[in-house]
Formats: structure tokens, C-alpha cells, sequence
């Protein structure tokens, strides 16, 4: 599947969008506290096919404003808890081991973030029969419910909710969803089954990637690729905006102004990250047919360099990665945990087992080859990757 996104203009009816997604948060916390009472009675989890029965029962009864949401939209919210109970429990099956994954929990109607539409929904979609698209480019159509006066019953209206389409997507659409960040813009995201690449031209050259601190990225070829950094750079700007915030009275519009424009300036250097991670990755399948990069252990990683190690990203660079190899056809390979690249000479292979963290430029004592270390380390990953016998 590939996911497409678009921003969703401001017009009134993102109203009924807010409206939305706080009466999802509102299924989200009855249906957890059900699942929660449900274990403390019987001992057992309820799961997903005893409560969406139920869910029938309370769109009849006590719950009958909820009808005005699609039922698979309702439906979804039941499936994001089930997964997430899903996932907990596997991770407790495996000792708790790996990264820990905590139980679905209670969500304030502010944080509740996205709907799901698998079929109340109506999008732009190329006819084969030539004929031009029910729903103009550039428009979603939702179908929600309505409480007719005059029949007594809520009966189906068609919402058009406009967005900016700047690009077109491939494939045939699997469902929308609509997300709502943190400043409070609606975002449209479009799930397709599009598996198509881009095939680049062959050129015949490999490559290694060292990561580092200092020097983000330095090529087995020897260049070097430096991190712009956006939230060390960012960093006085930031504490002046958490200082505004708390001079606010909380909750008052004041506050929730300043709280958004600390989001926004969250949300600026997210977008500066990406935009460089993805111009990067763009430029190493443009010029190697297959990388190769070492595998970090990030955890240990945060707890000795913490911010930084945040603001570098490499897991998300290396999905990036993953992702536009996957797109152009190439090659991308990862040498494993313990494979040692830093210490061995690229040259002779003997392990010099006194390289320090501080030694940025060593000779090999055997050889005599003069080494930059992260240079060297970059050769041996790539060897790491090419060669079978090494482990």
C-alpha cells in the first residue's frame, strides 16, 4: 500500500471534522473502559467481535447520537483497540522483550487524532469508460447522518470537504482517512494498493554508510554528509515559546494561542528533518545501485546522547531509505548489530584493539595504511554486506 497526503482547506465544514473526531475519542474511551471492566469481571479480553455487536445495541438505546458517524468508521476506532490489546499481549508472550508496548489507553478529545473511512466516502477516480469523475479533483465526499424532523429518522447527507491537490496519485484507493495534528490542520490521507516503482538507470557503483554524531553520514567513497540539525537551531526560540506558555492563564485564548504556535514551530522542524532525510536518500539511489548501512542500537544510543540522537533520526532516515530503494529498485542491505566495522583495517583486516572514541584519524600497525576512521568504517560495511563469510 502507498499513502498519499493532502491538506485540507479551511472552510466551515471542517467544523463537522472536529466535531468528528470528538465523538470518536468519546467511542474510544467508553469501548476501553467496557474492555477494562470486561477483564476485572471475567478474568478474559472481550475483543472486537463481542464489542462491535454491542456497539449495534448502543447506536439503538443510550448512544443514539453516534449514528450520525459512519458505522465503519465506528467500527474502526473498536479495531485500533483490539490491535493495540493485540500487540500488548504478544510482546508480554515474548518476555517482555524488544521495545515496549504499553496497552490502548484513555484519550482526551484533544489528542484523539484521526478517522477512518473504508467505504462512506466518495474521491476523484479516473473513469475507463472516459466519462468525467463524479466528485470534481480536489474534492473528498463524506457521508454522514442527519436527524430528519420531518421522517422522524436520521437519513444520509453528502458533506464536500476541499483540499489542496497538488499531485496525483497511482493505484485504486483502499480507503481515506482524516488525521488532525497538533496545531489543529486536517490532513487527508489517501491508502492506495499502488506496488509500482520508479526504475532508475543502473550505475554499476556501491556504497557504504557510516552514521555518526558529529559527522552524520560519511560514504565508504569518502564524502561526508552533514546534518542541518533543525532542532538544536531551534532550540532559543523554543524556550521562548514554552516560557509564553507559561506566563498564560491555562485555558484561556491566550494560552491556546501560544500553545499552537509552540506546535507549530514542533511541527516546521519535523518538516525540515524529513525534507532533508528525503532529498539525502533521493540522492544516494540516484548515483549507487545498492547501499549499505550498519544497524544502530538506538536505545543505548538515547540514554547516553539523548536530544541529539532525537534530532539526528537515523531510524526514520533508514526507513526513508528503505522505502525509496524499494521505489527506484535498489539494492539495500544492513551489516548486523555486533558485525565489527570500526576497528578493522579496510585494507589488511587486522583489529585494532586499541582505537579510542576520541581517535579520528589511526595507522594501521600492521599494514601502515593511514585511516579516517568513519571513512574506514563506511569500507568495511559495505564489505560487511558483500562479502557472505563475514558474520
Amino acid at each position: 500500500m502507498r499513502t498519499y497526503k493532502y491538506q485540507i482547506r479551511e472552510h466551515p465544514q471542517i467544523l463537522r471534522l472536529g466535531n468528528l473526531l470528538d465523538d470518536l475519542a468519546d467511542v474510544h474511551n467508553h469501548f476501553l473502559a467496557l474492555e477494562k471492566r470486561y477483564y476485572r469481571i471475567y478474568g478474559k479480553y472481550a475483543g472486537r467481535y463481542r464489542l462491535q455487536p454491542h456497539l449495534t445495541k448502543l447506536l439503538q438505546r443510550t448512544h443514539p447520537h453516534w449514528a450520525w458517524i459512519p458505522r465503519d468508521t465506528l467500527d474502526a476506532v473498536i479495531i485500533r483497540i483490539h490491535i493495540g490489546y493485540e500487540r500488548f499481549f504478544d510482546w508480554i508472550k515474548k518476555g517482555r522483550r524488544g521495545r515496549r508496548v504499553g496497552p490502548p489507553k484513555f484519550k482526551k478529545r484533544s489528542k484523539y487524532r484521526s478517522a477512518k473511512f473504508q467505504t462512506g466516502y466518495a474521491i476523484f477516480e479516473e473513469r475507463e469508460d472516459g466519462k468525467p469523475s463524479k466528485v470534481p479533483q480536489g474534492t473528498v465526499r463524506l457521508s454522514f447522518k442527519e436527524w430528519d424532523a420531518d421522517k422522524q429518522k436520521f437519513v444520509f447527507v453528502r458533506r464536500n470537504i476541499l483540499y489542496h491537490h497538488h499531485r496525483d496519485w497511482n493505484g485504486i484507493v483502499s480507503y481515506v482517512q482524516i488525521l488532525r495534528d497538533s496545531v489543529g490542520t486536517f490532513w487527508l490521507y489517501v491508502v492506495t494498493n499502488d506496488i509500482s516503482k520508479e526504475v532508475k538507470p543502473a550505475t554499476g557503483e556501491s556504497v557504504g554508510a557510516d552514521f555518526g554524531l558529529e559527522i552524520y553520514l560519511t560514504l565508504s567513497t569518502g564524502e561526508k554528509k552533514q546534518h542541518p540539525q533543525p532542532l538544536k537551531q531551534s532550540l532559543n526560540h523554543l524556550r521562548k515559546l514554552n516560557k509564553a506558555v507559561s506566563r498564560k492563564k491555562k485555558g484561556s485564548g491566550n494560552y491556546w494561542r501560544a500553545v499552537r504556535e509552540l506546535a507549530r514551530t514542533y511541527r516546521k522542524i519535523a518538516d525540515q528533518r524529513k525534507d532533508f532525510q528525503w532529498k539525502l536518500a533521493t540522492d544516494l539511489c540516484a548515483r549507487f545501485d545498492l547501499i549499505a548501512t550498519e544497524t544502530l542500537n538506538l536505545e543505548v544510543m538515547k540514554r547516553l546522547w539523548g536530544r541529539k540522537v532525537s534530532d539526528l533520526a537515523f531510524y526514520q532516515f533508514v526507513e526513508i531509505l528503505k522505502f525509496k530503494c524499494f521505489k527506484h529498485n535498489r539494492e539495500f542491505f544492513q551489516v548486523g548489530l555486533w558485525t565489527p566495522t570500526t576497528k578493522p583495517c579496510s585494507d589488511c583486516g587486522f583489529h585494532n584493539e586499541n582505537l579510542s572514541l576520541s581517535d579520528r584519524q589511526w595507522t594501521c600497525p600492521d599494514c601502515g595504511a593511514h585511516h579516517d576512521r568513519d571513512v574506514n568504517a563506511a569500507i568495511n560495511i559495505l564489505r560487511g554486506c558483500l562479502d557472505p563469510l563475514v558474520e
